[in-house]
């Protein structure tokens, strides 16, 4: 198989201004890389389409500044399943992206645990930094999965603990007994977003809180996300998250597997030279993805 190259990932893009030009990603480009995120989200969602590993490393951009969405393996069809999506894969989610109700065990989760992640790479964006850097706590011989208390620490004290009257059915979650250990402890989120956060935009703040909502019921969705505020703001995003900024990325290491390498390579090769392949995703208004969508070159409309 073959698959479009990109040249640029949100984690290499996250890590190039924090550990070499040591500066925040412009605020323009954050908005674009955000609202672009969202639109394939939106895409995903209205095809009920769940990613479920949604995280810098897996949100590819190209070099004129378009985010694709990567990595589609632990995606599944959420519309009316043939058995419950826990019984298929008991762990899913990078860890410091996974979602409150599936580090309580929920077994019947839905396109909130994506949003979650889309909330934590969010902040990522502002800050340069995950949000909640936690330990997982591996499973053991018998496959069971543990108790991720320590995760459960890094958003509790960001957010508090969650009480009921924010989260109606918090009850409910399998995991519930095991919150008595832990203390309880205010909402610092706005602390967080003021003295971390290279913006200072209240509806960006709004939008985040929105994103990170303890209940999945009560938290935005995509096409919510999309119609906020904070996009009507200047700077507006675009299609292109790097117009007008003077940043030069290092490309992405490419690996080629071993199976490629048996492929004796053709003149009419899609990703010749590029000495290996990417998982191309979504892109664009809910995501749609390929040149012939007529790109637009200025900025976007929300």
């Amino acid at each position: 198989m073959v698959f479009e190259y990109a040249e640029h990932d949100f984690l290499q893009i996250i890590h190039h201004h924090s550990q070499q030009e040591r500066k925040p990603i412009p605020e323009f480009t954050i908005k674009s890389f955000l609202w672009q995120l969202l639109n394939g989200v939106a895409y995903l969602h209205a095809n009920w389409v769940l990613h479920r590993d949604l995280k810098p490393a897996n949100i590819l951009v190209t070099a004129d500044g378009v985010v694709k969405i990567g990595d589609l393996g632990l995606a599944r069809i959420y519309e009316r399943p043939l058995q419950p999506l826990f019984n298929g894969d008991k762990v899913v989610v990078t860890i410091w992206y996974r979602a409150p109700e599936l580090l309580l065990g929920s077994r019947h989760y839905t396109k909130a645990i994506d949003i979650w992640a889309v909330g934590c790479i969010f902040a990522e964006l502002l800050t340069l930094r995950p949000i909640f850097k936690g330990e997982e706590a591996k499973m053991d011989n018998k496959k069971n999965v543990p108790f991720q208390k320590n995760q459960l620490n890094k958003i509790f004290d960001v957010l508090g603990k969650p009480t009921k009257e924010q989260w109606a059915t918090i009850e409910q979650q399998p995991e519930y007994p095991n919150l008595a250990s832990f203390r309880s402890s205010p909402n610092r989120l706005r602390e967080f977003y003021n003295n971390s956060c290279s913006s200072n935009s209240d509806a960006g703040f709004a939008l985040l809180s929105a994103m990170l909502e303890y209940d999945p019921v009560k938290r935005i969705t995509a096409e919510d996300a999309l119609l906020h505020p904070y996009f009507s703001e200047e700077p507006k995003p675009s299609m292109d998250s790097f117009e007008g900024q003077h940043y030069q990325y290092p490309l992405r290491a490419v690996k080629s597997e071993d199976n490629d390498m048996k492929v004796p390579p053709t003149a009419n090769s899609a990703v010749q030279g590029q000495g290996g392949t990417t998982h191309g995703g979504t892109r664009g208004k809910h995501g749609h993805s390929g040149k012939d969508e007529g790109r637009p070159s200025k900025r976007g409309r929300v």
